[in-house]
């Protein structure tokens, strides 16, 4: 692993899918992802719900990863806007099955969650920025 990522005993354990702190050592490049929406390669929506669009958040911040030479293991950090308390429970589905083939020792991003009263548009109801420390040299 790239980046070093802990929860100190001085603070409650998370309470969710994320690490508390996320150090980039010096010999990687940090790399910035725009929040990404649920939208399909086609520029077409994945679906109207939380969970279709959280599915293609998260295949779309892997194939940015993966344009910039890194791999979701190499996020250090994300952002979670979901517009509405409604869109929780089929995000969180989307997310877990994607954590859990990216983390599978557990070993969690640092993380944000806010619910929102809306996003860019009314059809967006999920969206997901990131930040990767990706390795150099």
């Amino acid at each position: 692993m790239n980046s070093r990522r802990w929860n100190p005993e001085e603070v409650a354990s998370p309470v969710g899918r994320y690490s508390h702190l996320a150090a980039v050592p010096p010999e990687c490049e940090i790399v910035f992802l725009s929040g990404q929406l649920g939208i399909l390669p086609d520029g077409s929506l994945a679906g109207p719900d939380a969970e279709a669009q959280g599915r293609q958040i998260l295949a779309n911040i892997e194939a940015l990863l993966t344009a910039a030479g890194g791999e979701p293991r190499h996020l250090v950090k994300l952002l979670t806007l979901v517009g509405g308390t409604e869109h929780l429970a089929g995000y969180r589905a989307a997310q877990a099955e994607a954590f859990g083939r990216w983390f599978p020792e557990g070993d969690f991003p640092a993380q944000s969650l806010a619910v929102v009263a809306a996003l860019a548009a009314p059809e967006y109801v999920v969206e997901v920025e990131a930040v990767a420390a990706i390795p150099r040299g």
